[in-house]
């Protein structure tokens, strides 16, 4: 009997000392696979307020929270489901699928580059005037969902690469903490600065005269904060995009962009004091791969407008 309890309490115990190992191996593949990610995140945060701007201020968090769960139903109800199947079935399907997605965050940073350079003024889309505010806020979530479900593709299908070498059940619970962790944080902040402006208001209206400057700065700089997000967000998409294109580029053993980028960092991080020779390299890297990005979305942009103007 004492040698049997034994026994169990063994196996108790290796089984606890097995689920440990488990959610240690969970933790680093999700942390692995969201630090890949992050410049995606970004780009997310930057993008995702501009559709809860320009409504009453009780209608803003409420937006921003339709957004946030259709993002949540657009990772755990579609794409970590898809993400799975393509990771037992087909896993050769990632790097041109990750390819395809840096593509089309090349192609999304050059338009919006080149309309930074267009100083015309945009009025209301044609027909929207006449739409009720519902109807409108209805529009502009379903947009932002849509939005999001590329950018989510995106930040899968780049967490899925970096643990597509573990169990098929530590993919599923990385992704799944990846998922719901990016989510939450994303729309965490997405919230903050939608309502940075009302919190600056309500912050000027205080009694002590340093908080009511604050609150008069905060509600100032609401325009350089989105600007500046809008600004941000534009160079992550190169840089990502760019450096997914590289990265794939590199994986068909197609070298010479690989190699030009990779021989260029490594002499400027050598050029560099020894103390920041990680840095540099990081960020020369970072540029290239947005250099790269920009060739990529200037082609792919180049041959939409040509086809749309075969088209008059």
């Amino acid at each position: 009997m004492a040698s049997g309890l034994a026994a169990l309490l063994d196996d108790v115990a290796a089984i606890a000392k097995l689920a440990a190992a488990s959610l240690d191996d969970v933790s680093a593949a999700a942390g692995k696979a969201g630090t890949k990610a992050v410049g995606v995140v970004v780009d997310d945060t930057a993008v995702t307020p501009s559709y809860a701007m320009g409504f009453t201020p009780d209608r803003e968090l409420p937006i921003v929270a339709k957004i946030a769960l259709g993002s949540l139903a657009n990772k755990f109800l579609v794409l970590l489901p898809a993400s799975l199947l393509m990771s037992a079935f087909a896993p050769w399907l990632v790097t041109p699928l990750l390819m395809l997605g840096g593509a089309y965050l090349c192609f999304e940073a050059t338009e919006k580059t080149l309309e930074s350079f267009d100083h015309e003024e945009v009025g209301d889309e044609p027909g929207e005037l006449a739409l009720s505010s519902r109807e409108i806020e209805k529009q502009k979530v379903t947009g932002a969902i849509r939005t999001d479900f590329i950018l989510s593709a995106e930040i899968m299908a780049i967490s899925l690469s970096q643990v597509e070498d573990q169990p098929l059940g530590v993919q599923a619970a990385s992704l799944a903490v990846v998922a719901l962790a990016i989510t939450l944080g994303v729309y965490g902040v997405v919230g903050l600065i939608v309502k940075m402006d009302d919190i600056g208001l309500a912050l000027s209206k205080r009694p002590l005269a340093s908080t009511r400057a604050l609150g008069r700065g905060m509600v100032k700089a609401m325009p350089a904060v989105l600007g500046g997000l809008a600004t941000i967000g534009t160079a992550a998409m190169l840089w990502v995009g760019g450096g997914i294109v590289v990265h794939g580029l590199h994986e068909y053993h197609l070298t010479p962009v690989p190699a030009w980028v990779e021989h260029a960092a490594g002499a400027a991080g050598h050029a560099s004091p020894a103390a920041l020779a990680g840095a540099v390299s990081w960020i020369v890297t970072a540029l290239l791969s947005a250099v790269v990005g920009l060739a990529v979305g200037g082609v792919l942009a180049g041959a939409l407008h040509l086809a749309k103007r075969g088209k008059h």
